[in-house]
């Protein structure tokens, strides 16, 4: 109904809004709307300004959130995912400085971009700071540690899909890559095969091996 009043674009205009309530308003409105596959075709021109505002906003806000959200429900499907291959870098940037429900949000994020291959190299090529396998230890909370997991499981099944594994990718020092297939997160996977929590060793025995 509000895209057809042609009200999406009246919507949008409100995220440049300097009023913080009104800003997370539009975004969670948007959000909304972008359940809706035909929404999205006219939300995806504000996704580069989410980008921008979700990086650049108060930390761990409500309307960092509700960007995060949008990011997320925009990239369910492949369609708009390469529009946030600028950002990566800075994502996990956002999930290391962020508190468990920004990190959870920016999880679900990435983890959508993860089970594309046409993102993998993107993901791999992104400069992570070495406490990203921090995220790895045993006692982190299960909802992120989960989650972490499945993201070293989507991108190693998309390497392998693509044949990356049989050569060595062109990937620099620092990047995710060297942090995921270097010895230190080796260590940490065989420490989870004997976590308390029987999803957690279950979710590692499905990482294929490197």
């Amino acid at each position: 109904m509000i895209r057809e009043l042609g009200g999406i674009p009246i919507v949008g205009s409100k995220i440049n809004n300097p009023n913080q309530s009104i800003k997370e308003k539009a975004l969670n409105a948007l959000n909304n709307l972008s359940v809706n596959v035909e929404n999205q075709i006219k939300i995806k021109v504000y996704v580069s300004q989410v980008c921008e505002d979700v990086l650049s906003g108060p930390l761990n806000s409500a309307v960092q959130l509700a960007g995060l959200r949008l990011l997320t429900n925009m990239t369910v499907t492949n369609d708009h995912q390469h529009m946030l291959s600028s950002y990566i870098t800075d994502l996990f940037h956002l999930l290391l400085t962020g508190n468990g429900s920004t990190k959870v949000q920016v999880l679900k994020l990435l983890l959508n971009l993860s089970e594309n291959p046409a993102m993998t190299d993107g993901l791999l090529g992104a400069k992570v700071d070495s406490s990203f396998l921090s995220l790895y230890d045993g006692h982190v909370a299960k909802e992120i540690l989960l989650r972490v997991l499945t993201l070293f499981q989507n991108i190693t099944t998309c390497l392998e899909k693509e044949g990356h594994l049989a050569i060595q990718p062109t990937f620099t020092e620092g990047s995710l890559f060297y942090l995921l297939y270097g010895e230190e997160c080796a260590q940490k996977m065989r420490a989870l095969v004997f976590h308390h929590d029987a999803d957690v060793k279950e979710k590692v025995t499905m990482i294929p091996k490197f």
